[in-house]
């Protein structure tokens, strides 16, 4: 299948881009076709992203942004349009991760630093960008979730839990829209194989010992395997597809459990 033009006309606005998963969706966006605007807290880095974009031949333009603050999240909107003249995808990526804990031991202030930038930050992204989606026509919302909004795990109750109402905030937006032709959907990764990812475990090659064998497919996901979900979202392939979650997990959820060194399954719990 030729996917170079796939997404021909199209302008997706990627927060978080300047990450590992943001630039591999900002990437594979680009190559079917997609104009690019990049955000991220860190300017640089969504700078980097937008330069990758251009020099592999793609459109793009980047703008520093803060999801939490809702002026920064309509400034990039704004700035979307004025790069490119319309928006017909939007794309959260953005979230933060909060240190290991209990609700004893969480400060408030972690709490809802978590609930601001994972959840009230895709929030505002659709609050700022659901007119211009509607005045183009309409569009794809993409949210990236997880799968630990769908199973959880210990310590994480901040994580676990804006995920998960994140996919049905997803649902929600898919009902409240559809009139408009704005699609919107989730996806929720595995455990997805980038330098933040694997940074609480001790670095990548620690990462893929401790987490690939919890899926089935015995291995960490990567960041461009999420893209590919995205661009899918994003194209009219995915034209009867929405208020639905996209499992890129290698199995996780299905199987809970863990791979033995001799490909042997040890279900967990």
């Amino acid at each position: 299948m030729n996917l170079q033009n796939r997404l021909a006309g199209q302008v997706a606005l990627i927060t978080g881009g300047g990450g590992e998963i943001g630039t591999a969706i900002a990437l594979r966006l680009a190559a079917e076709g997609s104009a690019v605007v990049l955000g991220d807290l860190d300017g640089a880095k969504a700078e980097a992203t937008a330069a990758r974009v251009m020099a592999a031949g793609g459109q793009a333009s980047a703008i520093a942004l803060d999801v939490a603050d809702p002026s920064s999240c309509e400034a990039s909107v704004a700035f979307a349009l004025s790069s490119f003249g319309k928006l017909t995808t939007l794309v959260n990526v953005a979230a933060t991760v909060i240190p290991d804990g209990t609700v004893e031991t969480l400060t408030l202030d972690l709490w809802n630093k978590a609930l601001a930038v994972n959840l009230t930050g895709a929030f505002l992204m659709c609050k700022y960008a659901v007119p211009h989606l509607r005045e183009a026509g309409g569009g794809s919302i993409i949210n990236i979730a997880s799968q630990l909004g769908h199973i959880g795990v210990q310590n994480r109750a901040p994580y676990c839990t804006t995920k998960a109402a994140l996919i049905f905030l997803t649902k929600i937006l898919a009902q409240d829209h559809a009139p408009d032709h704005i699609r919107a959907n989730s996806i929720s990764p595995g455990f997805i194989l980038t330098e933040r990812s694997s940074k609480r475990v001790g670095g990548k090659d620690k990462a893929r010992l401790l987490n690939g064998p919890r899926h089935l497919l015995n291995r960490p996901g990567e960041p461009e395997e999420i893209a590919a979900g995205a661009a899918f979202l994003a194209s009219a392939d995915s034209s009867f597809v929405t208020g639905t979650d996209l499992l890129i997990d290698g199995g996780y959820v299905t199987f809970k459990g863990r791979m033995t060194p001799e490909g042997k399954t040890v279900m967990v719990g």
